[in-house]
């Protein structure tokens, strides 16, 4: 079918209402020309995507069209799935709730069973609930922390785990099969499916459990202040409750705290840029904080803000805040007698190696694997079924991270607590963050790390994403800079190459290229998964903080210089 005659299609069907109608007929040649190229696409966290009409936007047609193959999917894989069902949970972006009963009703017309919440939820507490409830899978609607133009859709397995390539590849082609998204009908049903609305007691349970993971609940917290934004998201109720019934004193930022989707009062709801801490900072200074914590809209990940000795207020990296915990955690649960022999942490393979280096020293096994956290829920599963070492941590640079496996997704709700609680134990013993960091540094040695995006937007960014890959591919051990290259790995094609020879990479397939330099350093090269854009990560290595100040910049440029890539 020819882009025009797509565009003709949703244009004259009798699907669209006069508000998409309207808007269709508003569209610029290039808006028009990038939402109807192609199909959106399910990636690295599912379908995410600009709102608005069209195959290649979120809108109620498409939608309608991933539920639907995602139903099927289930029926096939499951012979009970329409009895267990499935759990919906959203956000608090644009039209997240109108998609989140369209989902329901999708899903009861196909004769499931379905569970949606009373209201906006975080993330985590629908992997929570999918397991609690034994159903066969799960969606959040949610575009996590993108701008407010954009929304997703979310798919969880019955373990409450996002999908892996194994089980994501058959859904895609199901969907695939699927008719034109303004065409696709929901198949009939000779079984009457069921709504049941979830009320506070999903809350009840997934609080509790958070609450047991608390290793100190006994430090006196009189004069520590915490101030704490939901970003316009799904947090607030519930991270505040976490935070006070734990004794904690909390500042909210009030602005911040009502769901909004067009984020009025906050810069960015991304905790990965420094804007978003804007007003919390302003707060803090106000009541004079130890502590600013916030999370993304939908709740799996946070941002964290120390106060250092001159009252400044000094943002931590995600590889920063999770190398912090992990040392935490580990400790305190060595010290308790609650450390497994055979504890195991995951990270992935473009975050720190510092994290790496702490579990170890605590006698930890570390095993990294590709972007996303689908990976490490789908870990813990397969070795809490055969046997394999017990969970400690796992984590990603861009703030994610879990403590406790009752969740299979990162839990912004549990780093919320355990973040606070470390910060106050070092508190208590004399120490800011920046400090304690310090000290794990001249442990383990000195880590800087960065990430760079350049985007590659429109019809013509996918290939222009390719053409750069295949340039960095084409001479993999050029001297970038004065830095000899010693490893490249590809993980597409699941070669690691070395000066002694090439070996396996057995992890899954993936578009990823590494660098590793002689002196230590890394880059990794990465398209998103979910937008039009190209990611860079670097880690550097170096004898002292002041070595490293400017190296990961440095190391971008040199990058960039030498492939003659335009960053």
């Amino acid at each position: 079918m020819t882009q025009a005659s797509r565009i003709s299609k949703w244009a004259n069907s009798h699907h669209l209402n006069d508000d998409e109608r309207l808007q269709l007929a508003r569209y610029s040649s290039n808006e028009l020309e990038d939402a109807f190229y192609q199909d959106i696409e399910f990636g690295t966290a599912g379908m995410r995507g600009l709102m608005g009409i069209g195959p290649n936007r979120i809108n109620r047609f498409t939608i309608k069209k991933a539920t639907i193959g995602f139903g099927l999917y289930l029926l096939k894989q499951f012979d009970e799935a329409l009895s267990r069902g499935v759990v919906i949970a959203h956000d608090n972006r644009h039209q997240s709730r109108d998609f989140n009963d369209a989902i329901a009703a999708t899903f009861e017309a196909m004769g499931f069973k379905v569970f949606i919440f009373d209201e906006l939820r975080p993330t985590p507490e629908l992997s929570f609930a999918v397991r609690h409830l034994h159903a066969v899978g799960g969606i959040v609607v949610t575009a996590s922390h993108n701008p407010k133009q954009y929304n997703g859709f979310k798919v969880y397995d019955e373990n409450g785990c996002q999908l892996t390539p194994i089980k994501i590849n058959p859904l895609i082609e199901i969907i695939a099969g699927l008719p034109e998204a303004i065409e696709v009908i929901v198949p009939p049903s000779e079984v009457t499916g069921q709504i049941i609305t979830l009320g506070r007691d999903i809350d009840e349970l997934y609080l509790k459990a958070i609450w047991g993971i608390s290793l100190h609940p006994e430090l006196p917290k009189q004069d520590f202040k915490v101030v704490f934004s939901p970003q316009h998201g799904a947090a607030y109720r519930l991270g505040v409750r976490v935070l006070e019934e734990m004794g904690y004193r909390v500042f909210p930022v009030v602005s911040q705290c009502y769901p909004d989707p067009n984020f009025t009062n906050t810069k960015s709801p991304n905790p990965e840029l420094l804007e978003a801490y804007e007003e919390a900072i302003k707060l803090a200074k106000e009541v004079k904080a130890d502590l600013i914590v916030i999370t993304d809209p939908d709740a799996d990940r946070v941002g964290v803000c120390y106060r250092d000795k001159g009252g400044k207020y000094v943002r931590l990296t995600g590889n920063q805040s999770g190398a912090l915990l992990i040392d935490y955690v580990l400790q305190e649960r060595a010290a308790l007698g609650k450390l497994a022999h055979n504890g195991i942490v995951y990270d992935t393979i473009v975050t720190s190696p510092l994290g790496g280096k702490i579990a170890r020293g605590y006698g930890c096994a570390v095993e990294s694997f590709l972007t996303g956290f689908k990976f490490i829920g789908d870990r813990i599963d397969f070795y809490e079924k055969t046997g394999g070492p017990h969970f400690e941590f796992g984590y990603e640079e861009s703030y994610g991270c879990l403590i406790a496996p009752f969740a299979r997704d990162k839990d912004g709700l549990q780093a919320l607590l355990m973040y606070t609680e470390m910060t106050l134990f070092h508190h208590l013993n004399g120490r800011n963050l920046g400090q304690q960091m310090n000290i794990i540094q001249k442990r383990h040695g000195f880590h800087a790390d960065g990430q760079f995006s350049i985007d590659f937007k429109g019809v013509t960014g996918t290939a222009n994403i390719a053409e750069m890959l295949t340039r960095l591919r084409r001479t993999p051990f050029k001297p970038i800079g004065s830095f000899k290259v010693v490893q490249f790995e590809d993980y597409l094609t699941q070669v690691r190459k070395t000066e002694h020879g090439q070996f396996a990479i057995a992890l899954p397939s993936s578009d990823v290229i590494k660098f590793t330099l002689e002196e230590g350093s890394s880059i990794t090269v990465r398209p998103s998964g979910t937008e039009p854009k190209c990611k860079f990560y670097y880690s550097a290595v170096g004898k002292s903080a002041s070595e490293l100040k400017n190296k990961v910049a440095a190391l971008h440029q040199l990058l960039c210089t030498t492939y003659h890539i335009n960053c």
